[in-house]
């Protein structure tokens, strides 16, 4: 037991370790951040800005939410080729389904379970 409570005791002392090294290297990098955003003149509306700007000689990169929205064609639904004895309809296009395999597996034909038309 004196071993949970020496490894918690030190769990908590390298958290707090932790938490100070965090601490002290946070306001290196805001203090580094700063220097540079006035090197380059950066403000804060131009972090929030969704455009890249462009590299000289180079089209700008227009971010996700700047792009329009690509639109899917409605695809039209295809009528029933196939109709099972239970009712289960196919089109005839994709994998043959499961009820139908299981019937040609069993000796019938496609061709029993086409629709006329």
């Amino acid at each position: 037991m004196s071993k949970l409570i020496d490894l918690q005791s030190q769990i908590a002392q390298l958290q707090k370790q932790a938490e100070e090294i965090r601490t002290k290297e946070f306001e290196a990098t805001i203090a580094e951040i700063r220097q540079k955003m006035l090197a380059f003149g950066i403000t804060i509306k131009d972090l929030q800005s969704t455009k890249v700007k462009a590299k000289p000689g180079r089209k700008a990169k227009v971010a996700a939410a700047d792009k329009p929205a690509k639109v899917k064609k409605a695809s039209a639904a295809v009528a029933a080729k196939y109709r099972g004895p239970n009712g289960e309809t196919w089109s005839g296009r994709g994998l043959t389904p499961k009820w139908l395999a299981s019937l040609v597996a069993q000796g019938n034909t496609k061709e029993q379970y086409l629709i006329p038309v």
